[in-house]
């Protein structure tokens, strides 16, 4: 890689999987042979060996999560952190293992998308460098109307919009420093999280099969994608 920076990634998996509709929580479901959270820590670990991959898990589901590793033969070398009460607290408890000198980048990112692509990874790291921030989007496909509290709606040009994925990537300093405030309710993501500083974000382009893994048919689909792939085991 051309930047020799110091990297991190923090994965999220916070996630109960009531949607899914089962009692396992959905990143622990399997897809191609591999719980979903496997095949994106693989993902992250194949872009770069030599990567800091921090997975921030609730307290309860560490034994189960080690007891995976085990039983799938899983090597990737990843530090085990507590999860919070919320998204925010579980990043937050990431960003605060990583010592407060240390200089460098850092993705954070939903456990359950398994299919972001190393070159959007690639592409996060080199924009943050740069810029500050990397917030990975995609455009709009689809007609958007904005519906009013009365129940009419407004037509809204979905060339104005982006749809926000993850990674979400920053200069280590900077959104360990964003991290400092207090939770807010308007805080949808870390780049929120990010802007509530005054700072600008900045946006490169996701890959659209990099979704968020969260009802049964999500499931199907990621089936398909790693049948595709050639990654069914």
């Amino acid at each position: 890689m051309k930047n020799n920076q110091v990297k991190y990634a923090v994965i999220v998996a916070g996630g109960s999987g009531v949607r899914m509709g089962g009692e396992v929580a959905k990143q622990f479901l399997p897809i191609g042979g591999l719980p979903v959270l496997m095949h994106t820590l693989q993902v992250f670990y194949d872009y770069d060996t030599n990567l800091n991959l921090i997975l921030v898990l609730p307290n309860s589901q560490f034994d189960y999560w080690e007891k995976l590793c085990v039983e799938y033969n899983f090597n990737v070398p990843h530090q085990l952190i507590q999860g919070g009460a919320s998204r925010f607290g579980s990043v937050k408890n990431g960003l605060n293992s990583i010592p407060d000198n240390e200089a460098g980048l850092v993705a954070i990112h939903d456990g359950v998308r398994p299919f972001v692509s190393e070159k959007v990874i690639h592409e996060s790291y080199l924009t943050a460098a740069k810029e500050g921030s990397a917030i990975a989007v995609v455009d709009l496909k689809d007609s958007i109307r904005k519906v009013e509290a009365n129940g009419s709606s407004q037509f809204k040009n979905r060339d104005e919009f982006r749809l926000v994925q993850t990674p979400q990537t920053f200069q280590l300093a900077r959104i360990k420093s964003a991290f400092l405030t207090e939770e807010k309710p308007y805080f949808t993501d870390d780049a929120t999280v990010y802007e509530n500083m005054g700072w600008e974000v900045r946006l490169i382009m996701g890959n659209r099969e990099n979704i968020k893994l969260t009802t049964p048919e999500d499931l199907s689909y990621a089936s398909f994608l790693l049948a595709e792939k050639g990654k069914i085991i």
